[in-house]
């Protein structure tokens, strides 16, 4: 199986301009340049769809593209911090329901707390 090879911005765009601006043959350039014919007519239709941001290089993003990324970014953010503020209740839920103290319908059996709550303390040596 071939290995396949990578090209420069450069490259790319000479490639193109031979055949856009010099009038050569795509069959002939793919010949004289040693690639085949699809991927130049692939360079030829993205350097059409937008000359200024064609071939952006190996890592790098079309400002459209990094603009979509950082909008996906945010939206995780965002559903991070309303899914913690939907853990906790409203402040004003809290002052009227008494929270965090349970209602005496989730008390067992009584409908009361406990006589007597025992609290320790642990203390320091």
């Amino acid at each position: 199986m071939g290995q396949s090879r990578t090209f420069t911005r450069e490259f790319k765009l000479e490639a193109v301009r031979l055949v856009k601006e010099r009038g050569v043959w795509v069959a002939q350039a793919c010949r004289d340049l040693d690639i085949h014919e699809n991927v130049l007519r692939k360079w030829m239709r993205q350097q059409t769809a937008d000359p200024q941001h064609s071939f952006p290089g190996h890592g790098q993003m079309k400002p459209e593209q990094q603009e979509i990324e950082r909008l996906r970014r945010e939206v995780i953010r965002l559903k991070a911090e309303r899914d913690i503020l939907n853990v906790w209740p409203a402040p004003s839920a809290r002052v009227n329901s008494g929270w965090p103290f349970r209602s005496a319908s989730t008390y067992p059996v009584s409908g009361s707390p406990p006589a007597k709550m025992e609290i320790r303390t642990i203390r320091a040596s």
